[in-house]
């Protein structure tokens, strides 16, 4: 009996020893895992001490979904709508009457322009506490339109996986994302365990003010750092101060982000995820108006950067399945 109690607990601890239960066996997990094995064995030639294992991630698409529209974008979208109805005098351009009637069709006619429109007016003077309420309460309250699940439900359980993997192995952990850097932060934390330090993504000018007696920030209109494409390896290095040894991303957004990552020296790695599951997510990559991916599509085997195919790779997409 005590030899079959032993065998039998044998046979469990490779699977209760998983750090990655909701990735498929395959070449990317073991790609991952040999890479994490590598970079912390004290013996290997390509060991990196803790301080150095600096690990980057992309937000929307990578760390959670981002169809049919960024979360960020229904979110303005919707506060302007609420603006709207209490007071109808804002509704001065097209673009802000598109929101209002929550018509993303003549939303997207306005151009980038209109979109910057809707994002300032929703998020501009404003204190910075008073606007990550806002997000919370909207995240609490509202729901994705196709899966009617709560948007911070929609992040991908072998990302959290791979996270949490990452920072048991003295890994520090950082979001690095072209939305924007305080909307994240406001629920980073409790989805991703990443704390707002860690956050880093596009923002606006911001002052400091003194209401009532109670010092504040209040967040301004006018556009400080876009944190995408080349900007992303810019904000690593003015935040974090080193260049990252592991990065994932899933458009060409994320292309230079990857490509300063593995373009150091020592044992690197780069990862894309391929969006290619239609049922229990979205397939969209080389065309589209969020996602697009060509560049780390056709050049991500040549640079030894691993491409994360969602219907092939991942066993599980969300922590709880849509409704």
């Amino acid at each position: 009996m005590k030899k079959l109690i032993l065998a039998l607990f044998l046979a469990a601890t490779p699977a209760l020893s998983d750090p990655l239960p909701s990735w498929n066996e395959g070449a990317n997990k073991s790609a991952i895992i040999s890479f994490v094995e590598t970079v912390t064995d004290p013996d290997s030639a390509d060991y990196v001490t803790p301080s150095a294992r600096i690990a980057v991630f992309d937000n929307d698409g990578t760390l959670w979904a981002e169809q049919p529209v960024y979360f960020q974008l229904i979110f303005a979208v919707e506060q302007v709508a609420e603006m709207a109805a209490a007071d109808p005098s804002i509704l001065t351009t097209d673009a802000l009457r598109a929101a209002a009637a929550m018509d993303y069709h003549a939303l997207a006619e306005t151009g980038e322009e209109g979109l910057i429109e809707v994002v300032r007016a929703s998020h501009s003077d404003v204190p910075l506490d008073e606007f990550m309420d806002n997000v919370s309460s909207w995240l609490d309250q509202a729901r994705h339109p196709t899966t009617g699940m709560r948007y911070d439900e929609m992040i991908y359980q072998p990302m959290l996986e791979l996270l949490t993997y990452l920072r048991d192995e003295g890994f520090s952990t950082y979001i690095v994302s072209g939305g924007g850097v305080q909307f994240i932060r406001a629920f980073a934390e409790d989805a991703y365990g990443i704390p707002p330090e860690q956050v880093i993504g596009s923002s606006v000018t911001s002052r400091y003010e003194v209401v009532d007696g109670v010092p504040q920030i209040i967040k301004g209109a006018d556009l400080f750092f876009v944190d995408d494409k080349a900007g992303k390896p810019v904000g690593i290095m003015h935040h974090i101060g080193r260049r990252p040894i592991l990065a994932a991303g899933n458009s060409d957004g994320d292309f230079q982000m990857l490509e300063f990552t593995t373009g150091g020296d020592g044992a690197r790695l780069g990862l894309i995820v391929h969006h290619t599951d239609a049922e229990r997510e979205f397939a969209y990559d080389r065309e589209g108006h969020v996602g697009v991916l060509n560049r780390g599509q056709d050049e991500a085997a040549d640079r030894g950067w691993l491409l994360v195919d969602m219907a092939d790779d991942w066993a599980k997409v969300f922590p709880v399945a849509p409704k």
